[in-house]
């Protein structure tokens, strides 16, 4: 038999060792781990909410973006879900490059307060300091959408001269989903 060097039998010895302890921690990790957490809705621990689809949010930017088109309009148009995260995003040929950023906040306004972005901007008479709260825009431009009367997502569109412009075509988004 032939003997092996030193250098072989170390590396050899550190392989072993290494491969020992490994197994000891990963069955005395096991071994440690809680018992899983039952979720369910009898314990009343879980929520149900409802999301626009990605198909339902295309389409209803589609048809905002369709509406200001037919008026020579050059708009962005965004649709967030429930949390206010942007579903879709559509930025119309020749929209200014402002436009993009300000219609994700007027969506994230409208959804957050379940109201159109131009009434949102009547409240700021009395509670200036709304228009402070991150990520929100407090012009014309942002309309919700409802399901039995509970925001699901919201539309903002912004790039066209007025705000009444721009809530006009979110509007027509959100009659969209009703076809």
């Amino acid at each position: 038999m032939k003997k092996l060097s030193l250098r072989t039998r170390v590396l050899t010895g550190t392989v072993a060792a290494a491969a020992i302890a490994g197994t000891f921690g990963v069955v005395s990790a096991n071994a440690a781990a809680p018992a899983a957490v039952k979720a369910d809705a009898a314990n009343k621990n879980l929520t149900r909410s409802t999301h626009l689809t990605v198909e339902a949010a295309t389409k209803a930017a589609q048809a905002t973006l369709d509406a200001a088109e037919k008026e020579n309009q050059r708009v962005s148009v965004a649709v967030v879900d429930r949390n206010g995260n942007t579903v879709v995003t559509l930025r119309g040929d020749g929209a200014g490059p402002q436009s993009y950023e300000s219609a994700v906040k007027k969506a994230y306004t409208a959804v957050s307060w379940n109201a159109p972005t131009s009434e949102l901007v009547k409240r700021l008479q009395n509670a200036p300091t709304l228009k402070d709260i991150p990520g929100t825009l407090f012009l014309g431009g942002g309309a919700p959408v409802t399901a039995k009367g509970a925001p699901i997502a919201g539309i903002g569109v912004a790039g066209a001269p007025s705000g009444d412009l721009d809530e006009k075509f979110a509007r027509a988004g959100v009659a969209a989903l009703g076809r």
